[in-house]
């Protein structure tokens, strides 16, 4: 009787508790995982609310290093460029998880695995998100992600190279799984495979069919969810800015493996294509993202070297703001001649710090002090 008390009691508290994470604003969302974690359903409910509030401002590899500054030279000291800028660091760490898959110490950006790890628990200790993307090498010529050689078909179910595909995401799952704060994994947004709709990623457009794609997906998600019982992960599905007859969905796995729609759009010092882009790209995802009720957001962005000085306030916060986005992540300072976020000294230093004060701009203590 008593062990059949507990039991009800138990079963009680789980239903209130789920029951408290929704509301008449908030409806329970259709998610990629059934058994998915509480602190997934938590991150998901954060971001909503994110999106109602203004957007959260993402960098890649934002404390791994920096103009000037690396992390493995002083492991001793979390540091941004955001954060030596305008005092806060940002509410969306990117990283990158490229070799991986080849069991290599370090990613393709020279970032080591276990400095990574730190980082990650760190941001997600303070109260950021993260996003992972995977820039994974070419599984049938060994080249890098930008070798164009076919290989999609030769990873999924009947192919040359599928156990080799099986071996590289259980590499990706033990590092996955080895992230947790206070015995709780850390919730994570998983980016594979992005931009497909363009042709310089092996499994971008013309080097695979879009069935294929679709199929890659599903396999990875049922790797990862069934195979690998990992529930702290929301999958999202991002394409590069749309060319006139390009078709959104064309790669879309279907709403049961997707749970965050997303656009990678960049500036290439052309203020008004980037803008019209925006304006058509960004309301085009969330008239989708209405339909589906799904989360959307801007997952890769920027100008290489902002030689606009004015380009946070000027260009893309007026064509970001209202627009429902989640978050927008802004891409890498890997060295002078190839960074995206402002810094110290920097052409744009006044105009991010004034982009910083902007009403819907969300950094990490705003992420922090934000209500539901």
């Amino acid at each position: 009787m008593k062990k059949k008390y507990v039991l009800v009691l138990c079963s009680v508290i789980a239903l209130s508790s789920c029951k408290s994470l929704y509301n008449k604003e908030y409806f329970k969302p259709d998610l990629t995982d059934d058994k998915v974690s509480l602190s997934v359903k938590k991150l998901h409910k954060k971001l909503y609310y994110t999106s109602t509030n203004g957007f959260a401002i993402g960098h890649q590899d934002a404390t791994s290093y920096g103009i000037g500054w690396n992390y493995s030279d002083n492991p001793n000291k979390i540091r941004s460029d955001v954060n030596d800028l305008v005092g806060d660091f940002p509410a969306v760490y990117g990283y990158d998880i490229g070799h991986i898959e080849l069991a290599h110490k370090a990613n393709l950006d020279d970032v080591d695995f276990d400095t990574m790890r730190k980082l990650i628990i760190e941001a997600h200790k303070n109260g950021s998100i993260i996003t992972l993307s995977w820039h994974l090498d070419n599984p049938v010529t060994g080249g890098d992600s930008w070798d164009p050689t076919s290989a999609v078909s030769s990873i999924i179910s009947g192919g040359s190279e599928k156990e080799k595909y099986n071996l590289w995401i259980s590499r990706l799952a033990q590092f996955i799984k080895s992230l947790s704060y206070k015995g709780k994994k850390i919730p994570v947004i998983f980016r594979p495979f992005h931009e497909m709709n363009g042709a310089w990623f092996w499994w971008g457009e013309s080097n695979c069919s879009a069935e294929d794609y679709k199929t890659l997906w599903k396999e990875t998600v049922h790797l990862l969810r069934d195979k690998h019982k990992l529930h702290n992960i929301m999958y999202a599905y991002s394409p590069n800015k749309l060319n006139p007859n390009d078709d959104y969905l064309k790669y879309y796995p279907g709403d049961d493996y997707v749970d965050i729609l997303g656009i990678d759009i960049y500036d290439f010092n052309n203020a008004e294509d980037y803008i019209k882009s925006l304006n058509h790209d960004l309301n085009l995802v969330r008239e989708i993202a209405k339909e589906k009720n799904k989360l959307y957001a801007f997952t890769e962005t920027g100008i290489e070297k902002i030689q606009t000085p004015n380009w946070f306030t000027e260009v893309i916060y007026p064509n970001i703001a209202n627009s429902g986005i989640a978050w927008v992540l802004f891409w890498r300072n890997a060295r002078l001649d190839h960074h995206y976020m402002s810094y110290r000294g920097h052409i744009s230093e006044e105009d991010f710090k004034k982009f910083k004060e902007l009403p819907q701009t969300l950094f990490q203590k705003d992420m922090n002090n934000l209500k539901y």
